[in-house]
């Protein structure tokens, strides 16, 4: 979906201040209330805009250890099964198939680098991943973000 600027705009006033109204929204955009309504409902219906949902941050949960787990899988039809047993793992934040070497990559949370090796044995213990190799995140850099990618867009 194409988007312009005041869309762009929009999505990094709410990303900035998540819970900022419609009305305050369009008073500091300087558009009328029913423009950035319809916006936002665009925005969501298309995709765009995903949810409203809280960001919670993993460290201030009690889970300073991240560490990112590719998985090699079992030949066949067992996608499925693994992605329903990963979903299991609360530690388990995010999982994407790749190219490469492994099938999955893995996002995973832990308290401390000895409670990763418990999560890892969680993951490990579906009897359809073969192989898993693990890198523990020491920093992160750049946190997840789209506005740049938002502006960008707007921008092409």
């Amino acid at each position: 979906m194409a988007i312009d600027k005041l869309d762009a705009d929009l999505i990094a006033l709410l990303t900035d201040e998540p819970r900022l109204g419609v009305f305050e929204a369009s008073r500091r955009l300087g558009v009328a209330r029913g423009t950035v309504q319809a916006r936002l409902d665009r925005l969501m219906r298309s995709g765009v805009i995903r949810d409203f949902a809280p960001t919670v941050d993993s460290v201030a949960l009690g889970y300073p250890v991240t560490a990112f787990v590719t998985a090699e899988i079992a030949q066949g039809d067992t996608d499925a099964k693994v992605v329903e047993h990963l979903r299991g793992i609360p530690e388990v934040l995010e999982v994407h198939t790749i190219t490469g070497a492994g099938d999955l990559m893995i996002r995973a949370v832990a308290r401390s680098n000895a409670d990763l090796q418990r999560v890892i044995d969680r993951i490990v213990s579906d009897p359809n991943i073969a192989r898993t190799s693990t890198v523990i995140a020491l920093a992160t850099k750049i946190d997840h973000r789209s506005v740049p990618l938002v502006s960008a867009s707007a921008e092409a």
